[in-house]
This record gives C-alpha cells, structure tokens and sequence, in this order.
C-alpha cells in the first residue's frame, strides 16, 4: 500500500503529536506513525511530571491542548534554588516580573489524554498505528520515500518532509546516517508523586546535592511531583527502599521547606544520558525533540525546547507556503533552532556538571554564583527568561498569553 502525505511525523510523543496539531491549522495533509494501537497511550505518557514554561503554555493554549486537560496543572509562581554544602540561594517570584506564573506542572498521562483529544478532531491527518518505522527510500520528483509496517502489513509513503520526533534511540536519525554525542552523568533520576502536609503554595524547589538534583513541584492535583538524582551505584538500593524509607530520604534531600513529606506513589527511574545529534537535517528530512538531542532534565528544558523546535519548523513551512522539505526550509530550520539549542545545551550541561562537582574548591565559586543570582541583576534575568522559554527567536505561538 502507498500514500503521498506533505509531512510523515515519525513519533506520536510529545513533540511529534504536537507538531501534527500545529500543521493541521495550515491544511496540510500529516501522516502520524505511532507505535502504539488506537486506544492506548505511548509509554512516555506515565506518572511522570512535566514543567511547562509559560512559553509553552502559550503555544499549548493557542493550539487547543491546555483547554483538554482533564486535571488542571498546577501553576509554579516561585522558584527557590540552593545546593547542599554551599552558601547562598535564589528565589525567584512570577510576580517581581509582572507574571502570575513562570510555567504550570502537568502529570504526563493528563497531557498525553488532552493531545489526543485534540489529534481526534484533526480532519488533515491520517494516523497509521500501531505501526513501525523501517527504512527511508530515495528521493524523486520532490518526496521521500518512508516504508512503514504494521498490522495492515507494509506501507510505502511519500512525503515532500519527513520528520524524525522518535525519542532518544532514534531509527530515523539511524536511516540518516547521523552520528550522535553522548554523555553519561552517571546518574540516574527517580520520579514520583508525593503528598505533602501543607498543600502545595506554586513554590517549586531545586536543591542540588553531589550526586544530582532533587525537586520538588507543585500540581494541580494537591501533590508535588518528586525528581530524585542519585549516583547510578546507588540506584538499586534506592529503588529498593520501602516507602517510609524513600520519603525520609527525599525530606534529608530537600529539608522541611515544603513541609513534612507524608505519602509517596510508586517511583520510576530513568537513567541520564545527554544524546546529541550531530547534525539535524538530511536530504527531506530533519530532526526535532528527543531525537535531535535528548538532555540532562535540570532546569526542566526538554519538551520545552522540543517543542520550541515543532513550532519553529511549523512556522517556516507556513512561510514556505510551496514545499515544507525544500533546502531553505531545512537550512533555515537550522540556523533558527542554532542559538536556542547551543544556549540551552549550554545552561542543562553546564549546570548538571557545576552543581555535581565535588571539588572543594567549587564551593565557594558556586556560592557567589548563587548570591550573585539572587540579586535582581541581568544573571537573575538571564535565568528567568529561560525558564519561561523566552530564549532565542521564539515561535509566534509562544509569545503571547491567549486569553
């Protein structure tokens, strides 16, 4: 069987479910292969706890998502950041910025829920699940060939753009014969809900330890959702822990700020590994989200620059108006994406490798880090704007709040 499709989205996550939405607004014809059947959720759509930069919420707002929530997110109004062993701390408020919120907390599973409410309505996009991405073919007359297999046995599409959003063991990125970079923190990050005594105020909180970050954030659900890095040796044990056990190690983690800890739900974990494309586009192709680069989760930065990487490609292919996979769209798409990716590289690396470093030396460096960045001054400003996403040239759609 065959197709011709404008777009083939390789990925129905995060980024990829978000990208179909944004191009069916330009009527163009998508293909969407997901992996999963009809009915269920990709695996990334768990307990897990994203935090949306107010950026991101504007863009989600304006394509119809944040309106399907089925739980409300919690809003994150203050940010408070201190590292164990050092002097110093930084707490930002929305509102000394003329800001009700920095970003919202949204439980995975919810946002998963709500873009496929929203993929329903979509009337340009043929979804083809469960299916399985194979082999990229030649390119004639314009398109690219994309062959797929699944239930209804093989596909071959045609696509004047495919899209790689397949997450971080990409088999587009493979097809492409790109290389990656990689960096293993040695760590690995636990994630979790947890009921607190005091009801979550929109304070978020991050406290770095040598052996990775702990945070806390507040959702809309009268929970915060608990991010723990530990040392990879210690992940067996951790994970081992029974509750009681587990939450006292998070209140040592992140002290008596938020109040007592009382209940946790069930953990996940994750190793952390940084995974670079080392290039981001081929010949009709490119790509966007976890399959372009994969990130240390401090400072929550990764769906948000994934999706600032959808809606970017969006825009320059409405631009575009001819033909979404020409060479000005691809070149384009990479000298946009070229100073937002570089600076939030730069922050994620730099901050997971500066807040681990059990150098003594380090401590009174990151000490006057931390007070320096306490003042109201450009550091401070510097670290606002890019926790709201405001980094770069940022997409139309993030820009402005939609009421």
């Amino acid at each position: 069987m065959s197709a011709n499709h404008d777009v083939v989205i390789v990925g129905g996550g995060l980024v990829g479910a978000s990208l179909a939405i944004a191009l069916d607004r330009m009527g163009l014809d998508v293909g969407l292969v997901e992996a999963t059947p009809g009915g269920a959720l990709p695996a990334v759509f768990d307990q897990r706890n994203l935090s949306f930069a107010a950026a991101t919420v504007n863009a989600l707002t304006a394509l119809g998502v944040m309106q399907r929530l089925t739980n409300p997110g919690g809003p994150i109004r203050r940010i408070h950041v201190s590292r164990a062993g050092d002097f110093g701390r930084v707490v930002m408020r929305a509102e000394d910025y003329g800001r009700d919120a920095f970003g919202q907390v949204v439980v995975a599973r919810d946002f998963g829920e709500a873009l496929e409410a929203r993929l329903g309505e979509l009337k340009q996009l043929t979804r083809y699940r469960p299916a399985k991405f194979v082999a990229l073919g030649a390119s004639t007359d314009g398109r690219r060939e994309v062959v797929i297999t699944g239930g209804a046995g093989e596909h071959r599409l045609q696509a004047r753009l495919v899209v790689g959003a397949d997450g971080t063991r990409s088999a587009v990125r493979q097809a492409l014969g790109i290389d990656v970079t990689e960096h293993d923190y040695q760590q690995t990050l636990f994630v979790a809900r947890v009921r607190p005594a005091k009801v979550p105020d929109g304070s978020a909180y991050e406290r770095f330890t040598d052996t990775g970050p702990t945070a806390l954030l507040p959702r809309g659900d009268r929970h915060y959702g608990v991010v723990h890095g530990v040392a990879r040796d210690q992940a067996d044990a951790v994970m081992a822990l029974d509750d009681t056990a587990w939450l006292a190690r998070l209140q040592h983690a992140v002290g008596w700020r938020a109040g007592r800890l009382l209940e946790s739900g069930p953990r996940s974990a994750y190793p952390l590994i940084q995974v670079l494309a080392q290039k981001l586009v081929g010949e009709r192709a490119l790509l966007l989200g976890n399959a372009a680069q994969t990130i240390h989760p401090v400072g929550a930065q990764g769906f948000n620059l994934g999706l600032r990487d959808a809606l970017t490609l969006a825009e320059l292919i409405g631009d575009a108006a001819m033909d979404p996979g020409s060479d000005d769209v691809l070149q384009a798409y990479v000298q946009r994406r070229g100073p937002d990716r570089e600076q939030t590289l730069a922050f994620s690396d730099g901050l997971a490798r500066l807040t681990s470093n059990v150098s003594p030396l380090m401590r009174p460096l990151r000490s006057l880090g931390l007070v320096a960045a306490a003042q109201a001054t450009p550091v401070q400003s510097f670290l606002v704007g890019g926790a709201m996403g405001f980094r770069g040239q940022v997409p139309e759609l993030c820009r402005s709040e939609v009421r």
